[in-house]
C-alpha cells in the first residue's frame, strides 16, 4: 500500500467519523438531552 492510498483510506474514514457525529448531534432522540445540557449554566446559583 502506498502513501496516496493511506491517505485516501484516512480522508474517507475521518469523512465516515465527521457524518457519524453530525448525525449523532441532530439525531431527534438526542434533542432533549442536548436541550437540558444547554440550560445547565442558567440553573447554577
Amino acid at each position: 500500500m502506498d502513501i496516496t492510498t493511506m491517505r485516501i483510506v484516512a480522508t474517507l474514514a475521518s469523512l465516515a467519523c465527521f457524518i457519524g457525529i453530525w448525525c449523532w448531534a441532530y439525531a431527534r432522540r438526542n434533542q432533549a438531552r442536548f436541550d437540558e445540557a444547554a440550560q445547565l449554566p442558567f440553573l447554577e446559583d
